[in-house]
């Protein structure tokens, strides 16, 4: 009887659907890496370090639904624990396994600028959940990434500007600092309000 509530939540958020989904981005971030022979070269690895952690966050972003909003905002036991728990799991296997990809790179774009990425990702992705609900909360990250690998192209070898961090290949400075706070602020919001309901 006291795993049924747990098992009933995973259900209900399409839990199991959602860590096979991450799984097998995984997997196609590895095959893309090998694929682009990054090895020889650490910007070909861009497109990986850029596109996995956005599949990522939209996997995520989508498991933060609820079927039953009525039925959170009256439950006895507060829904914030569980929607903390909910994406600080997603978010740790995502940063753990997507780093996966990127292990021939060290020194430019690799694990530390994938989890960078996997959790400045999941932050707008959180927020965007509470604005627009968990079935649309991809939208605004994709729409951001888009612009700002096109928005970089005529910046390569200078200094990058700070919504760029996405795609700063040192593992210091603002990058870091940037996907952090999205990842608080976001995931803060997430927590406390929840996905919007959509229809």
């Amino acid at each position: 009887m006291t795993t049924a509530g747990p098992v009933l939540y995973a259900r209900s958020r399409a839990l199991p659907q959602t860590i096979t989904a991450l799984a097998v981005t995984t997997l196609l971030a590895i095959w893309a890496a090998h694929a682009l022979d990054s090895y020889l070269d650490p910007d070909r690895q861009v497109p990986v370090v850029a596109l996995a952690p956005l599949f990522a966050s939209a996997v995520i972003g989508t498991s933060l639904h609820t079927a039953s909003d009525e039925l959170d905002r009256t439950a006895v036991r507060p829904w914030w624990r569980r929607r903390l728990l909910h994406l600080l799991t997603l978010t740790a296997l995502a940063t753990a396994l997507l780093p996966l990809a990127v292990l021939t790179s060290t020194q430019t774009f690799g694990p530390p600028a994938m989890i960078r990425n996997v959790l400045g990702c999941t932050g707008l992705t959180a927020a965007a959940a509470v604005v627009l609900g968990a079935r649309l909360s991809w939208l605004p990250v994709f729409g951001y990434v888009s612009a700002m690998y096109l928005g970089i192209a005529g910046l390569r070898g200078g200094a990058l500007p700070a919504w760029a961090w996405l795609l700063e290949p040192r593992t210091g400075g603002t990058a870091w600092t940037t996907a952090a706070t999205l990842f608080l602020l976001g995931g803060t919001a997430y927590v406390i309000r929840g996905a919007r309901p959509t229809p």
